[in-house]
């Protein structure tokens, strides 16, 4: 008796794979329908190239803080530093830069400290704007694709419905099809909206605290030069 167990037709493999249903989907949409999958899934490439290149600026800037935090630190006395600081790079090393600057622009005069604190919250408000640089992209592709999967999925069910309007005896079977390709762009709205969302609300979490860490090292560094401004104890 041969125990082999039959081998299985090769399209009932297509059939059970998720990507075969999905095509049949996309086959069965309007042509409004289809473009807007193709922009759905050109909107998905976009918006993780920006959370991916987001958090990996977000990850060098707070690097280069770091090391400016650090230098600063074990710097007796901050007023001695060279106000350009060389080659530092990032947002701490922008407003420890204008600090300073402001502060030799006014020679040590009385109203250094003031010079000083208005510069300081310039500098502070350029480096939030840098820090927000692609959120506003993120968060529109957050708002907008579940609305352009909506547009597709209402566009295509009204062609099918008006595909049945002519016909004599109108059944389930023939708008089926139609409705099914109509409903992939709700889906393909929800695949890109859904992870963005989290990328997102994470990415904005992470750029509110280093606004808040960037805003107590300027008023670190303002309390710094005032006091050695004073001929107080710098530490």
């Amino acid at each position: 008796m041969d125990w082999t167990l039959p081998t299985p037709p090769a399209h009932l493999f297509i059939e059970c794979l998720p990507l075969a249903g999905i095509l049949d989907y996309y086959a069965q949409s309007n042509f409004a329908g289809k473009v807007i999958i193709i922009l759905l899934i050109f909107t998905s490439l976009v918006a993780w190239t920006v959370m991916i290149g987001k958090y990996m600026d977000l990850s060098k800037l707070r690097n280069a803080n770091n090391a400016i935090e650090e230098r600063l630190g074990a710097t007796e006395r901050i007023l001695r530093i060279d106000p350009k600081l060389g080659k530092a790079k990032g947002p701490y090393a922008g407003v420890a830069r204008e600090a300073l600057g402001a502060y030799h622009r006014a020679k040590g005069g009385t109203y250094a400290v003031g010079h000083v604190e208005n510069a300081l919250q310039r500098a502070v408000a350029r480096e939030s704007m840098r820090y927000e640089t692609k959120m506003i992209l993120l968060g529109s592709i957050v708002t907008g694709a579940p609305f352009m999967g909506l547009l597709g999925t209402v566009w295509g069910v009204m062609d099918a419905f008006g595909a049945i309007t002519g016909q004599a005896s109108a059944n389930i079977g023939a708008l089926a099809p139609g409705v099914s390709g109509a409903l992939l762009t709700t889906v393909a709205g929800l695949v890109v909206a859904i992870p963005s969302v989290f990328g997102y609300n994470f990415l904005l979490t992470q750029v509110k605290m280093m606004i808040t860490e960037l805003e107590n090292f300027a008023s670190n560094v303002a309390d710094r030069i005032e006091l050695e401004a004073k001929g107080g104890d710098p530490s």
